[in-house]
């Protein structure tokens, strides 16, 4: 007798059959073990809203979880009732959904990419200034493969990007000698790989047994290929997989630092900056929402809210309009430095605080 897959490996079977991401798998696989056991490995089926409800309350609550992370676990969930289980959600509309702040992206002035990206070197820094002259997303500037590289048209084509769409960006001119000398290289290790018996790259959606020579050939191999062989946690083959894009974020990171910016920002900050100096040069915003990849142009148009136009939406501050004198130098704002080691800090006078000390003082 043929025994019944484990929930967890019917979670797994049906992420696979609609072609999702080993990320999207590996997320939902989590968020379902994560809500089983939050019940006490009550099973799915035994449960509904309240359960879901008392689970989203718990991340939010006591794991201090962001409203994406929240519901990207209600995602889960949900896939887990609808797609393996078969079962009906009616109830969903009692499950309390929470609201993800709207937040205006972070965005860079043209001096700061210059100042971030000569900070970084190596492969990461080509990567860095391909992501900001392109606009992909870093995930989607790993999965290149040497394919999607149209030099002789100046175009690179994106594959299965958000949402399982191909799209068409350019290839910047002023990278285009160097992501080939990359290439010679990337060519050079693709052919000592072969010489060593190996070489093959992840080909996707079976199309490694309809063309089974492909998973050697140099046009399907990654643009930006690992530095070491790894296993294919799906299949166990030994490949050369993408980059990791991690390392190309530690290394934005470390070059934001040594750069003295004062944002707090991550390596997608280059595709917000792509979007706002392209809107800026005067480019339409349909032309930017293609090159984005977005469904909906509102997406894009939030750019509009950040573009530099001297001062929030372009509106000039009445302050501006005015002579002000200098302030004497006796009230010149100075912060003091702190106390040497062992020394008891001043307390903070009345003056200093948010509120005056006698309002709040204990009574006696």
């Amino acid at each position: 007798m043929v025994e019944a897959p484990r929930l967890l490996d019917r979670i797994r079977m049906a992420v696979r059959t609609r072609h999702y991401s080993i990320r999207t798998e590996e997320a939902y696989v989590a968020w379902a073990r994560r809500y089983i056991l939050f019940h006490g490995k009550k099973h799915p089926s035994a449960m509904g809203a309240p359960e879901v409800n008392a689970f989203l309350t718990h991340l939010a609550v006591e794991k201090s979880v962001s409203a994406s992370t929240q519901s990207q676990a209600l995602s889960a969930i949900l896939f887990l009732y609808e797609q393996v289980l078969q079962e009906d959600v009616g109830w969903i509309g009692d499950v309390v959904r929470s609201t993800r702040p709207k937040r205006l992206p972070v965005v860079f002035t043209r001096d700061e990419v210059i100042r971030v990206l000569g900070a970084m070197a190596g492969t990461e820094r080509l990567v860095a200034e391909l992501l900001y002259g392109t606009g992909l997303r870093v995930i989607e500037g790993m999965r290149l493969r040497v394919k999607d590289l149209d030099f002789a048209r100046g175009e690179i084509m994106v594959r299965d990007g958000k949402g399982q769409k191909d799209r068409i960006t350019m290839l910047p001119r002023s990278l285009a000698a160097r992501l080939a000398e990359h290439l010679v290289r990337v060519r050079e290790a693709h052919d000592r790989d072969l010489g060593a018996g190996m070489g093959e790259v992840y080909m996707p959606d079976a199309l490694s047994r309809k063309y089974p020579g492909a998973v050697r050939s140099w046009s399907w191999q990654y643009a930006f290929p690992a530095r070491r062989i790894s296993v294919d946690p799906r299949g166990g083959a030994y490949r050369r997989h993408h980059l990791d894009e991690r390392l190309v974020q530690r290394s934005f990171a470390a070059a934001l630092r040594e750069s003295g910016i004062g944002k707090a920002a991550g390596v997608h900050v280059l595709r917000h900056s792509f979007a706002t100096h392209l809107l800026e040069d005067g480019y339409d915003i349909r032309t930017i929402q293609e090159l984005l990849g977005h469904a909906d142009v509102k997406t894009t148009m939030i750019y509009t809210h950040v573009l530099n136009r001297s001062g929030g939406r372009g509106v000039r501050s009445p302050l501006d309009a005015i002579p002000i004198p200098a302030a004497p130098a006796r009230l010149t704002s100075v912060l003091e430095s702190p106390p040497p080691a062992g020394a008891a800090a001043p307390e903070a006078s009345a003056t200093e605080t948010d509120e005056p000390l006698g309002r709040y003082a204990p009574e006696g």
